[in-house]
């Protein structure tokens, strides 16, 4: 079940990436470190330090001689360090190509959850 969650997360991602108009891999890799730091320095809203620390957690899990499942057990110590890497790729391939819409178009429209609710128009008073 979770191996077909990741793929269909990394072929919405490959869908994405080849989308006509859309900005494309090599644009979305030059793009992280400018995403990185546009959202440490809290110009860029649609990257959350909740999202980095993850991204970040992901980086340590696969450079790190410590894992969950050992890959000395050839075949399984391998996948779980495949799963995250491809998890992480496809993270950060969306969120890099949300980047790149946000610095092509208006900077100040800040992506993330909309605010939706009722709107309070109140009358002028006589």
């Amino acid at each position: 079940m979770v191996k077909a969650g990741r793929a269909a997360a990394t072929w919405r991602a490959y869908r994405e990436v080849s989308r006509p108009g859309s900005p494309g891999v090599g644009a979305r890799l030059k793009a992280v470190p400018r995403m990185i730091r546009a959202a440490v320095k809290g110009e860029y809203h649609g990257l959350t330090k909740g999202k980095l620390a993850m991204l970040g957690m992901a980086v340590a899990y696969i450079v790190s001689p410590i894992d969950v499942v050992p890959d000395f057990l050839l075949g399984i110590g391998i996948v779980d360090d495949f799963g995250v890497l491809l998890w992480l790729a496809t993270a950060l391939l969306g969120e890099s190509g949300q980047f790149v819409d946000w610095e092509n178009g208006a900077r100040s429209v800040h992506p993330g959850p909309v605010q939706t609710g009722p709107v309070h128009k109140g009358r002028a008073r006589r």
